[in-house]
C-alpha cells in the first residue's frame, strides 16, 4: 500500500492508494470512528456500485452504517442538497469529533466536506473517493464547496479530512469519459512543475486509461504528492504557491458555466480545454513557444478530451466568457491573476493580463 502523508500544520493526515480499499474501509476507518455507527453521504451511482462491500465491511468490525444517498451529477453541489446533508447529519446526532464519510466522487467530496465543516461548527470527515479526479485532486487539500448561480466554488471552506483512502479499483465501475476527465487532473501536475511526469504521460495515458493497475497507482500516487507537497506550504492559498493547482481551471470554470455547469462539458474536460487554452494564450503572448502549447494540445486532444473551443459549438463570444472570469474566486482587488506557462513544467501566476486581450484570444479561439 502507497501512503502519502499531508503535512498540514495541526491537521495532517495520510491518504493510502491501494486495490482493494473500498472492501477495507470498514477496517481502514474503524481507529477514526468514535462510535459503533457512522454516517456516509454517497450518490445513487456509487451506491449502486459499492455500497453493499462497504457496508459489509462497516458491519465485520461492528459499526452499522447510515447512509444518505443523493442524486449523481454537478448539480447537486446546490444550497438545496447543502441543507439536506446538514440537516441529515443533525438527524444522524453527528458530534464535533465524530468522522462522517464522503464516498463518492468529487461533488460528494466537496458538499459532504462543506456540510461538515458546518456541523456543530465542524466535525470531521473521511474522504473515499470513488474517480480518478478526485483520487488525485479534489479528496486531498481540504477546499470544499457548492456551486451558486453566480459560478463555481464560489462558496465554501477549507476543511481537511481526517483520512483519505483511494481504491484504484473503483475506477472500474467508471465510464471512460469520466476516467478520461479525471486524466485532466493527473497530467496537470505535470505541467505544473514536473516535466519528466509530463513525458510520462505522453507515453503511458493510453495505459493508464485502459486500467492497466501499475500505470493507475503509480499515477495517482505521483499526483497525489504533488498536491500534498504544493498543499502543505500553502495550505489556504495565501502565498501563491497553492494556485499553481488552478492551471486550467479559470478558463476552464468560464467553460463551464456557459454550458450551466451540465453533463454537456464535465469539470475535468473544463480544466484540460482550460490547460489548452492557458498554454495557447501563453503562446500568444510571446511566453512560451507555439511548439510546446500544440504538444499540449495534441497529447489532450489525443486521448479523447476537447482541445478546441469549437468543439463546444458555444453560442457566445470571448468577452462572454471573460465575463464569467469576474467571479473567479482568485479576483483581488479587482483583478483576476492568471496562470500562465512559460514551458512545459513551468507554470507561473501572472497578475497582469488584460481580460479585454484574454476576450480577444477566445475570439480567435472560437473561430479556430
Amino acid at each position: 500500500m502507497a501512503v502519502v502523508p499531508v503535512a498540514i500544520a495541526g491537521a495532517p493526515y495520510d491518504v493510502r492508494i491501494e486495490p482493494g480499499l473500498l472492501a477495507q474501509a470498514g477496517t481502514h476507518c474503524r481507529p477514526f470512528l468514535r462510535k459503533n455507527s457512522v454516517a456516509i453521504v454517497t450518490d445513487e451511482h456509487v451506491a449502486a456500485a459499492w455500497r453493499v462491500q462497504v457496508e459489509t465491511s462497516f458491519d465485520a468490525v461492528g459499526i452499522t452504517s447510515n447512509w444518505l444517498v443523493l442524486p449523481a451529477g454537478e448539480s447537486t453541489k446546490s444550497w438545496e442538497q447543502l441543507a439536506r446533508v446538514v440537516d441529515w447529519l443533525l438527524a444522524q446526532e453527528v458530534e464535533r469529533k465524530d468522522n462522517v464519510i464522503a464516498l463518492g466522487g468529487g461533488v460528494i467530496g466537496d458538499l459532504t466536506g462543506f456540510a461538515a465543516s458546518m456541523v456543530k461548527r465542524g466535525c470531521g470527515f473521511i474522504q473515499i473517493p470513488t474517480t480518478l479526479l478526485a483520487q488525485v485532486d479534489s479528496s486531498v487539500g481540504g477546499k470544499t464547496a457548492i456551486n451558486t448561480p453566480a459560478g463555481k466554488n464560489l462558496v465554501g471552506a477549507f476543511h481537511q479530512p481526517s483520512l483519505v483512502l483511494a481504491d484504484p479499483l473503483a475506477l472500474d465501475t467508471l465510464p471512460l469519459r469520466d476516467t478520461r476527465a479525471g486524466y485532466a487532473e493527473v497530467v496537470k501536475y505535470g505541467l505544473i512543475d514536473d516535466a519528466a511526469f509530463f513525458e510520462w504521460c505522453e507515453t503511458s495515458a493510453g495505459k493508464l486509461l485502459a486500467g492497466d493497475p501499475a500505470a493507475r497507482e503509480f499515477a495517482i500516487a505521483r499526483s497525489v504528492e504533488a498536491k500534498a507537497r504544493i498543499v502543505a506550504a500553502d495550505e489556504k492559498e495565501t502565498a501563491g504557491v497553492r494556485a499553481l493547482l488552478n492551471l486550467g481551471h479559470t478558463f476552464g470554470h468560464a467553460l463551464e458555466a456557459e454550458t450551466g455547469f451540465s453533463d454537456r462539458l464535465l469539470h475535468g474536460e473544463g480544466v484540460a480545454l482550460g490547460m489548452v487554452m492557458a498554454a495557447r494564450f501563453s503562446a500568444r503572448q510571446g511566453l512560451m513557444t507555439g511548439q510546446d502549447a500544440e504538444r499540449i494540445a495534441a497529447h489532450i486532444g489525443g486521448i479523447g478530451l476537447p482541445a478546441t473551443l469549437s468543439s463546444l459549438s458555444l453560442n457566445c463570444d470571448g468577452r462572454k466568457l471573460a465575463d464569467h472570469m469576474l467571479h473567479d474566486k482568485k479576483m483581488d482587488a479587482g483583478s483576476l491573476p492568471f496562470l500562465l506557462i512559460r514551458g512545459i513544467g513551468q507554470t507561473f501566476l501572472a497578475k497582469d493580463v488584460d481580460l479585454a486581450n484574454v476576450a480577444a484570444f477566445l475570439d480567435e479561439e472560437l473561430a479556430r
